[in-house]
């Protein structure tokens, strides 16, 4: 892969990503068993697969970007990104995808808005986020939402813990796709694994955590923080939820489009096109395996790549840089496709 502006074949390349593995007090070891990865031992609840987070980056493994993290590669070489406003790329990385193992139920937790981030976590961005569901126990249930009709009810039944009748629960299954805005009460519940798409920010609020121990002590809530930001009402959390197993094989299909990113799903039973585009995608294969394929005239005739369930990359902009080229790929495998909304 080309790391300068000279159009040669390197630059279509795929930049593969080497994740970045968190330890959590909820997490297991599924991450090693279901996908292959080399991850550290304990608890591991948390592939950062695709994030230009600091101190939590993935590093590309293969051309000339090999050893460089994500961060790295969007701040020299713009031209993988495509024609960004200036703006947008000095605001840094803007999305990460994350594979997540709940081996026990997670906090319920909410995110704040860009807004209330910018004002009370120095600056940060806040929290929009997205779950394509990759497995889950049978009669699965998320919790998503609430009950309270207003703030004060809402603080009144926290304070009360009160959590039976405070928190809605909605059932979901194997390709289930959720859109959460911020302010929405949620959590992950034990036994599900899920391919994550959000904004670029760790910020977490903790409303409840079923008063568990980590070394001895209570994990941090943030009360106040969490009635601030909540939406109250909930929206209802059935509409949240969208079933995706139907969709046709072959065909990309736009699950959510908002404010910072775009999701699609597409599903290979034998060959499936990626059109062209103007910008950077990242790619997430969530189940089976195959070939990579690009269709680019800067490219060496045969240019395969192959893949493997767990697999992450950038496809850059130079990859199908004009109408008629793009990606292929091949084999029978499910992929995640993600990309900026400019």
């Amino acid at each position: 892969m080309s790391m300068n502006r000279s159009g040669n074949s390197e630059a279509a390349e795929p930049i593969f990503l080497r994740p970045y593995f968190q330890q959590n007090i909820w997490g297991g070891r599924r991450l090693a068993e279901e996908f292959g990865f080399a991850i550290p031992e304990g608890h591991v609840g948390e592939c950062w697969a695709v994030s230009a987070y600091p101190g939590r980056e993935s590093v590309a493994v293969n051309g000339a970007a090999a050893g460089r993290t994500l961060a790295e590669l969007w701040r020299d070489v713009p031209e993988f990104f495509g024609p960004l406003p200036e703006e947008y790329r000095a605001a840094g990385y803007p999305f990460l995808t994350k594979i997540i193992d709940a081996r026990e139920d997670l906090s319920i937790q909410v995110h704040p808005d860009d807004a209330y981030a910018a004002e009370h976590e120095n600056g940060a961005r806040g929290k929009t986020e997205c779950w394509y569901i990759l497995d889950c126990p049978e009669d699965c249930t998320l919790v998503l939402g609430h009950t309270a009709k207003s703030r004060e009810e809402f603080a009144g039944m926290i304070a009360e813990k009160r959590w039976d009748s405070l928190l809605r629960r909605v059932p979901v299954r194997r390709g289930d796709f959720i859109q959460l805005e911020p302010g929405t009460i949620h959590a992950i519940t034990a036994g599900v694994m899920l391919l994550e798409t959000q904004q670029s920010s760790d910020v977490t609020y903790r409303v409840y955590d079923y008063d568990r121990l980590q070394d001895g002590r209570p994990r941090e809530l943030h009360i106040r923080q969490s009635i601030e930001v909540s939406g109250v009402p909930a929206r209802e959390p059935e509409k949240l939820v969208r079933h995706t197993d139907a969709l046709p094989a072959g065909r990309l299909t736009e699950l959510v489009r908002c404010r910072f990113y775009y999701v699609s799903r597409l599903p290979v039973s034998d060959s499936a096109e990626l059109p062209a585009d103007r910008w950077f995608r990242i790619c997430t294969v969530t189940d089976g395996g195959g070939s990579l394929i690009i269709k680019n005239s800067s490219a060496p005739q045969g240019s395969r790549f192959p893949l493997k369930k767990g697999d992450s990359f950038l496809l850059p902009a130079s990859v199908g840089g004009a109408p008629e080229e793009g990606a292929v790929f091949e084999g029978r495998m499910d992929v995640i496709v993600a990309g900026p909304v400019i």
